[in-house]
């Protein structure tokens, strides 16, 4: 089966050009900086939280023998490969259907296969963005209670946590709307697949779906792969921050 044209575009996180590219659109350069942007998300209530966490007192540090920067890196390495390995296992089939559709057909007894429909991937992508939310929000707490303990940089850990809190919900609306471009772009490739050879789809381990489903399995671990990342990268910053400590 022969891919879908994309587009690519050169500005962006990796996420944002990854839809980009997936839904074959062109990605507009912000007319404002971050700062603006940022400012307009935040409301009063959030400015008096930052506020009080720049200017808060650091309490004395807590002596450890193990070094900080070394134990948050090994919290991040673990729970990085754990959600991966959900990520990159989402789609794999059970070993049991996949001896079924090695096994042959018995003669007068076959059954086509069933219809591929997108609502089994939302359910596995929303399950997966709740363990990533789940999982990353423990870490980041974590990690600031490391930060917390070390010389001066109290006020870093009070940062991240208003800062948690304030972009929390906007977060969330906008990683929401992940599941419905993704059903754009199963069904684009459906359309296309039904164009496919039959010798093809007989041949796809897909239960018949044809390639474009596997074109889309790659696709679907991609988005999730770019938003893990879009979630860790306050967590990457604790971590920079305890690795200077």
């Amino acid at each position: 089966m022969q891919e879908l044209p994309r587009r690519t575009s050169s500005s962006g996180p990796a996420l944002i050009r990854l839809l980009a590219r997936l839904s074959d659109a062109d990605i507009l350069e912000p007319r404002q900086s971050l700062p603006d942007r940022l400012s307009q998300w935040l409301g009063w209530t959030d400015a008096i939280a930052l506020a009080a966490a720049l200017n808060g007192s650091s309490p004395a540090a807590t002596a450890s023998e193990e070094d900080p920067g070394s134990a948050g890196r090994s919290l991040y390495v673990r729970v990085k490969t754990e959600l991966k390995g959900a990520i990159v296992g989402v789609n794999a089939p059970p070993a049991a259907r996949q001896r079924g559709h090695r096994a042959a057909p018995v003669q007068g007894d076959s059954k086509p296969a069933e219809p591929v429909e997108f609502a089994t991937y939302r359910r596995r992508y929303i399950s997966l963005q709740q363990a990533m939310e789940a999982s990353v929000a423990n870490l980041r707490s974590r990690l600031r209670g490391m930060l917390a303990c070390q010389p001066g940089m109290a006020g870093l850990a009070g940062v991240d946590a208003a800062m948690e809190q304030a972009l929390n919900e906007r977060e969330y609306r906008l990683l929401a709307g992940l599941p419905a471009l993704l059903e754009t772009r199963f069904e684009r490739l459906r359309r296309a697949g039904a164009e496919a050879p039959a010798d093809e789809l007989a041949a796809s381990p897909a239960g018949g779906a044809g390639a474009w489903l596997d074109v889309f399995h790659k696709d679907m671990q991609s988005v999730l792969l770019a938003e893990l990342d879009i979630r860790l990268q306050p967590v990457e910053g604790m971590l920079a921050a305890l690795r200077a400590c």
